[in-house]
């Protein structure tokens, strides 16, 4: 059907094997050739395969369906093999829940408004950062950081400075912690956008602790922002993530079309839902019906990604150029012309992290 079965590497038969773990029902023929699969593998094997499901942020949740498989067939050894990493992610993420809720209750009561992006949609796992959004004053969030936490301000690339972005190392917490300030987007183009998101954030709970967090609306805008105009690559915890959504009949499709059309990124949405659908389907996970509407914005669908270096990927030509293009137009007719003029930068700024990483191996101090 797609690319998604064009693997070849020990990497991308991990992946397989991931995706069909968490995606598929426990019941189903192929849920059971994977689990058979993995409980062949050796401790170093096993290793890389959850190093793996650590890039894509689903380590706890691939190590809970591994565990409830198992001992569905009295499989009692792989348990013990994945208690210990088990139980190390657990104790990461709870150092970090820690830090992340002092953090949240510092900003706020600084002036601060804060959203935590990105990082709890993954849960129970966490990604491998902290990332926030506030709408407050950027020496009031750089205060806070340095001051109340001895924080090590980051060096900014130039997509951060453009992005109004700043990333903070804490003492006794391994995650990096960024937060953007006021914008959104790879340039910062998106400040309607970013208003929105902090006007309209709910409460979540998460273990002990409550977290305001964005709507699901925002939450599939935020990660089309990343995913389709940004990295352009997919991790597994992004598909298992919004296939969860749209099943829970959580997102308001016609708010989620007035969200994205303020950043003229319909299209993107459209297609990141579409691609998602498209995936579960090839991995045998329950069916994520999507309205008409949707699939008709669509650009096009996982046919045209591709699985390289650990993840799923999206051409950059046409695939993501068109939709940069379009993004361009649809700014265009709203006459934002500070957000085409940042938009406008793109092009140059992801020539120069090409340019910057072919000959120094790393594109951090541009993107």
């Amino acid at each position: 059907m797609s690319c998604y079965g064009c693997m070849g590497s020990s990497d991308s038969r991990y992946l397989t094997a991931l995706s069909t773990l968490l995606l598929s029902t426990p019941e189903s023929a192929s849920f059971q050739r994977e689990l058979r699969y993995v409980l062949d593998l050796n401790d170093d094997e096993l290793r890389q395969l959850l190093d793996l499901s650590e890039d894509h942020h689903v380590t706890v949740r691939a190590i809970n369906a591994l565990e409830k498989g198992a001992a569905a067939t009295g499989q009692d050894d792989l348990a013990r093999r994945l208690d210990a990493p088990l139980a190390i992610e657990h104790k990461r993420i709870d150092n970090a829940l820690r830090f992340l809720n002092a953090i949240c209750h510092h900003l706020e009561s600084s002036g601060c408004p804060v959203t935590v992006i990105k990082s709890l949609d993954h849960w129970p796992d966490l990604g491998g950062d902290l990332d926030l959004y506030t709408s407050g004053d950027r020496d009031e969030v750089i205060r806070v950081f340095t001051q109340d936490f001895a924080a090590r301000l980051q060096p900014q690339s130039w997509g951060d400075r453009l992005a109004n972005k700043w990333n903070f190392q804490i003492p006794g917490l391994p995650e990096l912690v960024e937060c953007h300030v006021k914008w959104l987007g790879q340039t910062g183009e998106q400040v309607a956008l970013a208003a929105r998101l902090g006007q309209r954030h709910v409460e979540r709970r998460t273990l002990n602790y409550v977290f305001p967090v964005p709507a699901p609306e925002e939450r599939v805008v935020v990660a089309t922002l990343q995913r389709m105009y940004r990295h352009f690559y997919f991790r597994l915890c992004d598909i298992v993530n919004i296939a969860g959504l749209v099943r829970n009949r959580s997102i308001d499709f016609a708010e989620l079309k007035k969200a994205a059309d303020l950043g003229a990124i319909w299209p993107g949405v459209a297609t990141l839902l579409v691609i998602v659908s498209g995936y579960v389907e090839e991995y045998g996970g329950e069916p994520v019906s999507l309205p008409p509407e949707v699939t008709a914005a669509a650009r096009f669908s996982g046919r045209r990604t591709y699985v390289s270096q650990k993840f799923l990927r999206i051409p950059i030509v046409p695939e993501a150029a068109e939709l940069y293009t379009k993004q361009m137009m649809g700014i265009g007719a709203q006459r934002n012309f500070r957000a085409m003029f940042r938009l406008s930068l793109l092009p140059a700024l992801a020539t120069a992290a090409f340019l910057g990483y072919r000959i120094t191996g790393s594109d951090k101090g541009i993107w």
